[in-house]
């Protein structure tokens, strides 16, 4: 505050200094000039001038500065509180993010595994209907065999009996009546067997 004074003494000495000289040099100002210049009212002006910048300086420092450092405080508890609600909701996020992958991988292992099944029992119904149908092919295999061997012994007893059909129509060409019949079946089956 002695600064101040010191200040406002030397201000005021300079600005009483340019009056004088003002009032030395033309003339009649002195009665029409400006009120605050005038050297008498300078301590009174300085007085009020020490007055409201005092009471100024109290009304901030005593209310408008708390005030000021007041929202100051909220505004960064708020953003602080924002701040903490987006971890947290960042947390939260990413916790369902693990879920859902951890939900999918599960999925993604029953699927694989309802489907190594569904593959185990479709292999299982073809394994069987290869079974059968080879069961079926063996059966009609062995009824094509069976009909064939019934086939061979029928042309066989054919062919056994137009071969001696033929010997005895040979022998009795060749010598007439000299022949013997059984003699003649027994040669064809012989040669027909051999």
């Amino acid at each position: 505050m002695g600064l101040f004074f010191t200040a406002a003494q030397a201000a005021t000495e300079a600005v009483g200094v340019g009056i004088e000289e003002g009032v030395e040099h033309g003339g009649d100002h002195g009665s029409s000039g400006l009120p605050q210049l005038d050297l008498a009212s300078f301590p009174s002006q300085i007085f009020w001038l020490v007055v409201t910048l005092v009471v100024l300086y109290l009304m901030f420092t005593r209310v408008v500065l708390p005030r000021i450092g007041g929202i100051i405080e909220e505004r960064h508890d708020a953003v602080e509180d924002d701040l903490d609600r987006a971890a947290d909701f960042k947390r939260r996020a990413e916790e369902a993010e693990a879920a859902w992958q951890k939900a999918l991988a599960d999925a993604r292992s029953e699927a694989q595994s309802i489907a190594d099944a569904t593959k185990a029992e479709i292999q299982k119904e073809i394994d069987a209907a290869i079974a059968k149908a080879d069961a079926e092919i063996s059966a009609k295999t062995a009824e094509s065999e069976a009909r064939i061997s019934e086939i061979r012994a029928e042309a066989s007893a054919a062919v056994k009996e137009v071969a001696q059909d033929v010997a005895a129509a040979l022998a009795e060409a060749v010598a007439p009546g000299a022949a013997d019949p059984a003699s003649l079946n027994a040669a064809v089956s012989k040669r027909v067997e051999g």
